[in-house]
C-alpha cells in the first residue's frame, strides 16, 4: 500500500467558463489527474463557473462534474484562466471563492485567473504574479495588490497566483509538492518531460522551490559554492568580502537577486537538502544535521516542523518509500 493511501486525498476543483482555453485547463488535469502516474493523489473535478454550455475558444465543449456549490467542500480551487481582463466575474463565483478562502481552502489563479481573484478582493494587501504583458494593466486596475514582476508564481496567505501560460505548470507542480514529497512531484514532472524546477533570472518569492540562479553572476557563483559546502558556517562579513562588496551592499544585492535575506535562503537550502536525504537515504538525524549544517538536532527538528508542519521522523515514515 502506498503511503498516500493512508490519508485523505485532497480535492481539487478546476473552475471553467465559456470561451475556455484548452491548454490552461489541460495543465491541472495532467498534474492532478490520476493518468500521469496511474495513481490517485488528488480528487480532481471540473466545476462550471457559470450557467450554460462551456465551450472553448476553438469550439471544444467540456461537461463539468458539478456547479459552484461544490466549492464548499474543495480543498484546492483553481481558476485556470479568464476570458477577458475587462470583465468582472459573476457574483456567485466571487461569493463562493471568498467563502472558500475564509474556511481555509487554497485558492489559485493561473495566468489571467489571477484577475478573477483580484476582482474577488482575495489579493488585496497580498503579493501576486501575472503575465508580464499585463503587469501595468493589473497594477493600475488593482493598486491594493503588491505585484511581483519577477516571480513565476507567488503564494501569500492561502492564495497562489502564477505568471504566463507555461508558468501554470510550475505552479501546479509546486502545489503538488505542498501536499506530497518532492520525489513524487518530480516523477510527475519527468512524465510530462518538464523540469521540476525552472531555473532563470526570475526569483521565485515563495517558500519552495527557492531560486537556483539569478541575474547576478557573482551571487550565482556564491550560491553554487555554498550549496557545495552547505554544512559550513557563514557570516555576512565573510560573504561580502568574498564578492568584494560591503556588508550592506551585499545584503541588498542578495535580497534583490533572490527575494530573500541570506539567512532565510540558507535555511531553505539546508531544509531542501534535509528533505531529500530523509526521502532517499537511511542516514540518522544526527548525520543529516551534520551534512546540512544545522547547529543541533533540536534546532533542525524545530525548523523542519516549522516549514513542513511535520517532524523529520514522520516525513521519512511517510515518503521514504517514494524516493
Amino acid at each position: 500500500m502506498n503511503s498516500h493511501e493512508n490519508r485523505s486525498i485532497p480535492s481539487v476543483a478546476v473552475v471553467v467558463f465559456n470561451r475556455f482555453s484548452p491548454f490552461h485547463i489541460s495543465v491541472p488535469s495532467i498534474v492532478f489527474g490520476r493518468d500521469t502516474l496511474n495513481e490517485e493523489f488528488f480528487d480532481l473535478k471540473f466545476i462550471a463557473g457559470e450557467e450554460g454550455p462551456i465551450l472553448s475558444d476553438i469550439g471544444m465543449e467540456i461537461h463539468t462534474h458539478a456547479q459552484l456549490d461544490a466549492l464548499e467542500h474543495s480543498d484546492i480551487i483553481l481558476i485556470p484562466y479568464w476570458r477577458t481582463i475587462d470583465e468582472r466575474p459573476n457574483y456567485g463565483l466571487i461569493d463562493a471563492l471568498c467563502r472558500a478562502h475564509a474556511r481555509g481552502a487554497l485558492v489559485v489563479g493561473l495566468c489571467l485567473g489571477g484577475y478573477v481573484l483580484a476582482y474577488a478582493g482575495l489579493l488585496a494587501g497580498k503579493r501576486a504574479s501575472t503575465h508580464w504583458e499585463l503587469e501595468q494593466d493589473f497594477s493600475q486596475r488593482f493598486p491594493e495588490v503588491s505585484l511581483d514582476t519577477n516571480a513565476l508564481y507567488v503564494e501569500d496567505k492561502g492564495v497562489i497566483t502564477s505568471a504566463g501560460t507555461a508558468a501554470g505548470i510550475d505552479c501546479c507542480l509546486y502545489i503538488f509538492r505542498k501536499y506530497y514529497s518532492s520525489s513524487i512531484a518530480n516523477r510527475v514532472a519527468r512524465r510530462m518531460v518538464v523540469p521540476p524546477y525552472r531555473d532563470g533570472g526570475q526569483a521565485q518569492f515563495i517558500e519552495q522551490p527557492i531560486p537556483m540562479t539569478t541575474s547576478d553572476s557573482r551571487i550565482n557563483a556564491l550560491m553554487d559554492n555554498i550549496r557545495t559546502n552547505i554544512n559550513q558556517k557563514y557570516t555576512l562579513d565573510e560573504l561580502a568580502d568574498s564578492v568584494m562588496l560591503t556588508r550592506r551592499t551585499f545584503t541588498r544585492k542578495f535580497h534583490k537577486a533572490t527575494g530573500m535575506a541570506f539567512g532565510e535562503w540558507l535555511a531553505f537550502e539546508r531544509l531542501n537538502l534535509a528533505q531529500d536525504l530523509l526521502e532517499s537515504t537511511d542516514l540518522s538525524i544526527d548525520q543529516i544535521v551534520e551534512k546540512t549544517g544545522f547547529s543541533s538536532a533540536p534546532i533542525f527538528r524545530d525548523k523542519f516542523k516549522e516549514r513542513y508542519a511535520v517532524t523529520p521522523h514522520l516525513w521519512r515514515k511517510t515518503f521514504h518509500q517514494q524516493a
